[in-house]
């Protein structure tokens, strides 16, 4: 269903190259853990990260992250998680709102989430389709960018 939207996006161009969209749905609990289930896990002290493998599934609060592989990057001052990097098949979903592409950052303590290749976002009965999505989660707003494509519908919750 969601190749058949993307599909159907694709056909609907809109002349602006960038547009702003409200995302309150997708702004975690930054104070809440972060779960992360894999297949494989490697851990390099030196670098501070963590890179898991396989079928990666990652959890904040209401915010849920799958992908084909996840990095996790330490602060190396507090040893908090400081930011995620996902790759291959990225999906993100939020109590009322979902988005796929081929890439993301989320930095946990600027409260921003970047997806890269191949954005939908499905929120409601809307959907939008792009290159790259730039989210302030804090702000609840996000900017698209590169042949952005459109669905709205009338009377869906934005």
């Amino acid at each position: 269903m969601v190749r058949a939207l993307l599909a159907l996006l694709l056909l609907l161009p809109l002349p602006a190259l960038a547009q702003q969209v409200a995302l309150g749905a997708l702004a975690p609990d930054p104070e809440a853990p972060v779960e992360v289930a894999a297949e494989t896990l490697e851990v390099d002290q030196e670098t501070g990260s963590a890179v898991f493998g396989g079928g990666v599934a990652v959890s904040q609060g209401g915010l849920r992250l799958a992908a084909e592989e996840v990095e996790v990057v330490y602060a190396a001052a507090t040893g908090r998680i400081a930011r995620l990097l996902a790759r291959g098949g990225v999906t993100l979903a939020a109590p009322d709102a979902a988005a796929e592409a081929r890439e993301a950052i989320y930095d946990i303590d600027a409260g921003t989430l970047l997806l890269v290749g191949d954005v939908l976002l499905t929120q409601g009965g809307n959907a939008l389709a792009a290159e790259r999505m730039a989210v302030d989660l804090a702000a609840g707003t996000a900017r698209l960018e590169g042949g952005v494509r459109t669905i709205l519908s009338p009377g869906a919750a934005p």
